[in-house]
């Protein structure tokens, strides 16, 4: 500040030197065009005219030119008012010439263009509205064009864009309310369909037009025409077809009416009111063609000959179909017509007599062809009073009507008396039935045909009908049919075969003629019905059924014969029927027999009774006795008349088959002497009864059974011996035994089948034999008869002691002894042997592997090591798979093993306890290290990393234990990639420290030196693990790490209204806030306070990058951008003091170019030091003035900035808006964000600065500062000219 002074005296020679240089202004660049609204109120702020001046004189502004009167402009600021009410419609586009003039120069002019924009300032207007009338047909189809109107609306856009309605539809029903719709290019289109008659002859449509919208005055409003209305009427057309003034139409005529009788009058109109045709009249179709006819005046009047008789199945009507048709045809070129059904009744005059027809009613059909005179019918004679004549079909038919129709019947003939007729009187049509009248007069036998005359007569006209009658007479049954004898005796052979005709000389006799005369035969129900059967035409009498017919069961049979004829008489009379006996029966014997008689000693005596049921005293019933040949009849014999059994000699139990039981079957036939011979056998049982008369026998004479100790109630062995007795009383058989040690063992006896039994020899149950206490035994067993009497049978056994084996086998703990194999593939074959051992000498052993467990670190890892390892019966333990053994996935094998004897009894314990031998698995150095994956980008910003400081980390681990899994890394090559490609070694920048965490190693990458802050690019970093075994070859792995570099081209600078410590306070939240706009990483790299003496507009500032996690970094333009695309984060940013965005380099060139140019002025100045000391005084006047000016016109722009501010906050520290309404009187462009960048490249924003650029001035503290700066700033103006001048502003604050 001291200096300042003493440089202005020094600079006075230049500023002589300016007094003689006066520069003319000249507008800003960006004063070449204005855009205005048309609905700017008149004396509102248009826009500011701005000039610069190098001198900094006082300026005067001016408009001139055609549409100067637009306008009105305050010369001394260049505020610029409207004056004239603009118009876009009458004039868009226009220029006027603006002028500037400091007073010095000739004044500057410049056209400046004024655009006039658009606002919704006029409402759709209806065009030709005095022709808005129209005509239609009511025909018109739907979706038909009705009229177009057309709206113009002199306004743009939205604004200009006419929208049509039908606001009312008069009248307004429920039918025309969606009659009529209105397309968007003002087509009104039918919607549905027009009715003249039915509907409106006449609609009035109420039609509005409305624009889209758009802005006036300020608002959002749309502009609507006034109402018009469309006046539609509907024109009649000939679409309907005439119609009948009446629904019905209907009159009386008679038929003898002469030709030309008037009859009726129909009449039609024309449906369409608005035509009115004239209509004429036709018959098109009648149910009488040729009987009546119709006039044009729409009378029908008879035409032809009428008869009543003809119409009687329609009702005595005739339809007639009047079809009425207008003059014109109608719409489609086609006949308007209409039909209708008149119906004339025809009325009855009596002009028919009655007459006769053969039919039935309601079938007949009366022609007159039809009409008959002879009838035939028929009855049975003697026929009850009133039964009619079958087969008679006549009716009497009299067309007319009433009494006209009404008629008499009556009966004439030579047989009439034995008839009558009904009914006797009757009207329009009747059945007529002949009657029997006197039944005793029908009689065949006297007459078989008979005739009558039936006589019809008209009641009123007596006009009559005759019709001849033939009665046929039908004869009925009055005969029974008569056997010539009451009773009749026959015989015939008892089970005579089927159909055995016993007589066939019985009949039945009956005079009837035809079915009365034809004779049926049957047996009624009885004794024997069911045995015999009779023809039922011939009457021969037959056998049925053969095995009923038996004379034992009944010898005679007594039958009713009946003879019935075809009317259902009938006469009966007796059969007696004798059976003859034939030899049909066996001998038949009584009862059963079984005899009982011991051997040796006993005798059999029995007699065979039997009986023969033929008829007696015949050989039918004689009998004879025989003995039929068995295995032992020889030993008996029969008495052949008299039936007497004995036996020839002594009976032996023992010499009967045992099977038997002792039971002898004889067989006795018994026979007749009748042809042929029958007989019966009957089975003789004799059972010869046992004595005990056999001692037991043994199967052999002595036993050897070995027994094995240990054994306690095991089956020693099994005798066996038989009797041969043989019944169960005399041949059971009991044992026992006797001998040293006899009390160890237990016999029970066992029936194996009658007379044979064995004893089952067993220790008893708590009892073991002991090889070593006694090696054998001997043994006495006897069998004997439970009968105290008889004698008893010995036998000898031996029982020898056998040794077993029971001990079980053990191993050997001395070859349980844990063992080590090397991994993967190092060693072979035999690696240990399991010894077993046996107490038993018999004893033949094997050791098998029970389990395998595999343990890593002692954690079960399942089956892993199963197939590694395999043990031989003998104990051999092998290596299976040497080369899958892996210390890496198992470290420890257990081979659970366990001793079987083969030889050892199943009832003792054949296995040894189980053992485990331990195999180590010992580890090899057979993994190389590996890499973990990261997802890591590292980036390094030189001029923020210092040596020794970690720049990336990388992790590995190697499966190997111990010092085969011990890693330590090291830098294997360094490269720089160039942004061109170019590969620039680099070594000795980087080293690698390594550290371990459980089994992860990690290698942190350090900063050996500075890196060069100016080189753009990757360095490749490749690292190497290796291990360090304890024996063999060591292996490695290796990584390349790309370490992305962030130059000083992308730092950027963010100026706070705060003080650094303040800033340094919310560095948390700005980087939080910068993060979340920017989606990057923030590296600050300082935070300081800005020179007090610089002129900028925060107090401090923060020096940062902006890095992706791919290692690009952000430009200013860059963050600019999306800083502005989140609201949020710069509100909160503007918040904690942001004022000014800019990088690094903008902003120090701007005090680097302010030192170059106080340097040039220094000695420029030295050199024209004498000549500012003779013009000072000069100098400190006009400098003064331009200051004061200046400073008016920075308060005119500070009130400027406040009346045309929008809502929207302009950029801390500018007097630039944001790009929707940038500054109306400098039009400036503004970056993306809006923030006043202060890169060097920015002249625009300094002129700003120099001009306008406060929003806030104190004149009186302007005033005093004044007097301190004038001459030095004043002087550089002169010396630097530019960009000089513009980095001396830059420092003012």
């Amino acid at each position: 500040m001291l200096a300042r002074p003493w440089l202005s005296c020094l600079l006075l020679p230049a500023f002589i030197v300016s007094v003689a240089a006066n520069v003319a202004p000249t507008f800003l660049p960006n004063m070449t065009a204005v855009k205005l609204p048309e609905d700017l109120p008149v004396g509102a702020e248009a826009f500011w005219l701005a000039a610069e001046d190098l001198d900094n004189d006082p300026l005067t502004y001016g408009i001139s030119g055609t549409y100067a009167y637009f306008f009105s402009v305050t010369p001394a600021t260049g505020e610029v008012k409207l004056a004239y009410t603009l118009d876009y419609e009458t004039l868009y586009l226009f220029d006027v010439i603006i002028s500037v003039t400091d007073h010095h120069n000739n004044p500057k002019e410049k056209n400046l263009q004024v655009i006039v924009d658009d606002r919704n300032d006029n409402a759709p207007v209806f065009k030709n509205t005095a022709d808005f009338s129209t005509s239609i047909s009511e025909t018109l189809p739907v979706g038909s064009l009705v009229f177009s109107v057309l709206a113009e609306d002199k306004d743009t856009g939205p604004a200009g864009v006419v929208r049509y309605f039908i606001q009312e539809v008069i009248p307004s029903t429920g039918d025309s309310k969606d009659l009529f719709s209105i397309l968007p290019n003002g087509s009104i289109i039918l919607n549905g369909s027009l009715s003249y008659n039915n509907k409106s002859a006449f609609y009035q449509l109420e039609l509005k037009a409305c624009d889209l919208g758009g802005e006036y005055n300020n608002s959002f409003i749309i502009q609507c025409s006034s109402p018009v209305f469309l006046s539609i009427s509907v024109v009649d057309q000939p679409d309907l077809d005439p119609q009948f003034v009446r629904e019905l139409y209907s009159a009386s005529v008679s038929e003898d009416a002469p030709q030309g009788t008037s009859v009726l009058k129909v009449e039609a109109v024309d449906r369409d009111k608005g035509i009115n045709d004239r209509v004429t009249y036709r018959i098109s179709n009648s149910t009488r063609p040729g009987w009546f006819d119709i006039g044009p005046d729409g009378v029908i009047r008879v035409s032809g000959s009428l008869d009543r008789e003809q119409l009687l199945k329609d009702d005595e009507e005739v339809q007639v179909q009047v079809t009425a048709t207008e003059e014109h045809p109608n719409i489609y070129g086609q006949e308007a017509k209409v039909s209708i059904w008149v119906m004339l009744r025809v009325t009855d005059v009596n002009d028919h007599k009655p007459e006769f027809f053969n039919c039935s009613l309601p079938a007949c059909t009366f022609s007159p062809q039809e009409a008959q005179a002879n009838f035939i019918g028929s009855v049975d004679e003697h026929a009850s009073t009133r039964i009619p004549i079958d087969d008679l079909t006549m009716v009497v038919y009299d067309p007319d009507k009433g009494s006209n129709g009404t008629f008499l019947l009556s009966l004439e003939g030579p047989n009439a008396q034995a008839f009558s007729v009904f009914p006797e009187r009757a009207a329009g049509s009747a059945e007529v039935q002949v009657l029997v009248r006197a039944p005793s007069l029908v009689d065949y036998e006297k007459q078989p045909v008979m005739l009558v005359k039936v006589v019809a007569v008209d009641s009123v006209s007596r006009n009559s009908s005759v019709a001849m009658v033939t009665i046929h007479l039908r004869d009925i049954n009055d005969h029974r049919p008569t056997f010539p004898h009451s009773l009749y005796n026959l015989s015939v052979l008892e089970h005579s075969k089927n159909g055995f005709v016993i007589t066939d000389s019985i009949h039945a006799s009956d005079p009837d003629t035809g079915e009365g005369g034809r004779i049926t035969y049957s047996l009624l129900p009885g004794n024997g019905a069911d045995i015999f059967e009779v023809d039922p035409v011939s009457g021969n009498l037959t056998v049925k059924n053969s095995e009923l017919l038996d004379r034992e069961k009944q010898a005679v049979y007594y039958l009713t014969l009946q003879a019935t004829d075809g009317g259902n008489l009938s006469s009966s009379t007796m059969l007696h029927i004798y059976l003859l006996d034939i030899n049909d029966n066996p001998p038949v014997v009584s009862g059963s027999y079984n005899i009982f008689v011991q051997e040796e000693d006993g005798n059999v005596s029995v007699t065979i009774q039997a009986h023969d049921n033929d008829q007696p005293g015949t050989n039918n019933s004689r009998l004879y006795f025989s003995l039929l040949p068995s295995p032992y009849s020889h030993n008996f014999s029969v008495d052949p008349d008299t039936g007497l059994l004995r036996n020839l000699g002594a009976l032996d139990r023992e010499a009967i088959d045992p099977a038997l039981g002792g039971r002898i079957v004889l067989t006795v036939r018994v026979a007749d002497c009748g042809e042929p011979v029958l007989s019966t056998e009957v089975n003789v049982t004799i059972t010869v009864e046992d004595i005990n008369d056999n001692v037991p026998i043994f199967s052999q004479l002595s036993y050897t059974f070995p027994v094995m100790e240990r054994d306690p109630g095991v089956l020693v062995g099994v005798v066996k011996a038989w009797d041969a007795d043989q019944t169960e009383a005399n041949n059971r058989i009991s044992f026992s035994l006797s001998g040293g040690g006899a009390s160890n063992f237990v016999i029970r006896g066992s029936v194996l089948e009658s007379g044979q039994a064995e004893g089952h020899l067993r220790l008893a149950s708590d009892v073991s034999l002991d090889y070593e206490a006694q090696a054998s035994y001997n043994l006495t067993v006897s069998a004997e008869n439970p009968d105290p009497q008889g004698a008893e049978a010995k036998a000898g056994i031996f029982v020898p002691v056998e040794d077993v084996n029971d001990e079980p086998p053990t191993l050997d703990a001395a070859s349980l002894r844990g063992i080590r194999v090397a991994e993967n593939g190092s060693q072979h074959g035999l690696v240990a042997e399991v010894v077993a051992r046996d107490v038993d000498t018999a004893a033949q052993l094997e050791v098998q592997l029970v389990n395998v467990l595999c343990t890593k670190a002692g954690a079960d890892v399942g089956s892993l090591c199963h197939g590694w390892f395999s043990v031989l019966a003998n104990g051999s333990v092998l290596v299976n798979q040497s080369e899958a053994i892996d210390y890496e996935t198992c470290d420890l094998v257990t081979l659970v093993v366990r001793a079987y004897d083969l030889t050892t009894d199943p009832r003792f314990q054949a296995y040894s306890d189980n053992g485990s031998l331990l195999i180590t698995i010992e580890d090899v150095n057979d993994n190389a290290p590996y890499f973990l994956p990261e997802n890591k980008t590292f980036v390094i910003i030189p001029e923020l990393v210092l040596p020794n400081q970690q720049v990336a980390s990388v992790r590995s681990r190697d499966n190997d234990s111990g010092s085969n899994g011990a890693i330590v890394f090291s830098i294997f090559q360094v490269d720089f990639i160039t942004e061109d490609g170019t590969v620039i070694p680099f070594q000795g920048y980087f080293r690698v420290s390594t550290s371990s965490e459980a089994n992860t190693f990690i290698g942190n990458i350090e900063l050996v030196t500075s890196l060069d802050s100016t080189l753009r690019g990757i360095y490749q970093v490749t690292v190497q693990a290796q291990d360090r075994p304890s024996m063999g070859p060591a292996h490695t792995s290796q990584i390349t790490l790309n370490l992305f570099t962030v130059d000083q081209s992308y730092r950027v600078r963010l100026q706070f209204s705060t003080n650094k410590e303040e800033v340094g306070a919310n560095t948390e939240k700005i980087m939080a806030a910068l993060a979340q706009a920017t989606r990057t990483t923030v590296y600050i790299v300082d935070i300081k306070d800005l020179d007090s003496t610089a002129r900028a507009r925060g107090r401090s500032y923060l020096d940062a990058y902006f890095v992706f996690s791919n290692g690009s970094a952000l430009t200013l333009d860059e963050l600019n951008v999306l800083i502005r695309e989140d609201q949020d984060s710069l509100t909160q940013l503007l918040q904690l003091g942001l004022v000014v965005l800019g990088s690094q380099q903008s902003q120090e060139s701007d005090v680097l170019k302010m030192l170059t140019g106080s340097i040039v002025g220094l000695g420029v100045a030295l050199l024209l030091v004498l000549v500012i000391m003779t013009m000072v005084l000069v100098c400190v006047r006009k400098s003064y003035q331009r200051k004061l000016w200046a400073m008016k016109a920075a308060k005119e722009a500070r009130r400027t900035a406040a009346g045309v501010m929008p809502s929207v906050s302009a950029i801390p520290g500018t007097n630039v808006y944001t790009s929707e309404r940038a500054n109306p009187m400098l039009n400036l462009s503004t970056k993306d964000l809006g923030f006043e960048s202060q890169s060097s490249s920015s002249d625009l924003d300094h002129i700003s600065l120099n001009s306008l650029d406060n929003n806030s001035v104190d004149l009186e503290k302007d005033k005093q500062e004044t007097k301190a700066r004038w001459r030095m700033s004043c002087c550089l103006g002169i010396l630097t000219w530019g960009p000089s001048l513009k980095g001396w502003g830059s420092g003012q604050s």
